[in-house]
């Protein structure tokens, strides 16, 4: 258990308090949560990256540990009545995507592809689009949109990264 990947539980259990905060109507306390998860992630990445602390379960733990903060935004964000089910939906599918996909594979022996600059630009992006959601400002959804088809690309891109990894493993 390396700083990284003990930053990256934090992050885990920043959840529960994300959850708190939101449904005892901090919200403005509970964002400070979400952002405070957010900086722990961008801390954790680039501490593994500067002193070479990179591990299979760091790659394996991080995405899953932002994808299950995101969600957990996104879920009170539906709950409150400010994020559109479809929206949630299409965000739901394709983070579960990710993630079922991302487990079979490793469980099967499959090089995993880790996070790239479009990923980490699909991040940045929902960050601002949910910001603009959380706080209600003008064109919220219509971004948050946009965003969700970035993300989807961006899926389609890594599926054939994963494609041409294996195949070049397997040759």
């Amino acid at each position: 258990m390396n700083l990284p990947n003990m930053l990256t539980m934090v992050r885990f259990l920043l959840i529960p308090v994300y959850v708190a905060l939101f449904f005892f109507g901090e919200r403005y306390a509970a964002f400070g949560i979400w952002l405070l998860a957010g900086l722990t992630d961008i801390l954790d990445g680039y501490i593994a990256r500067k002193h070479n602390m990179v591990t299979t379960v760091g790659m394996m733990l991080d995405p899953l540990a932002d994808k299950l903060m995101m969600l957990t935004v996104m879920l009170s964000l539906l709950w409150a009545g400010d994020l559109p089910w479809t929206a949630a939906i299409a965000m739901l599918v394709r983070d579960a995507g990710m993630i079922i996909g991302s487990a079979l594979f490793h469980f099967k022996g499959k090089k995993t592809v880790p996070a790239n600059w479009m990923g980490k630009l699909t991040t940045v992006f929902y960050y601002i689009a949910i910001l603009f959601v959380y706080f209600q400002w003008p064109y919220a959804i219509e971004l948050l949109w946009a965003v969700i088809i970035f993300s989807f690309l961006t899926s389609l891109r890594y599926v054939a990264l994963f494609v041409r990894l294996n195949r070049k493993m397997e040759a």
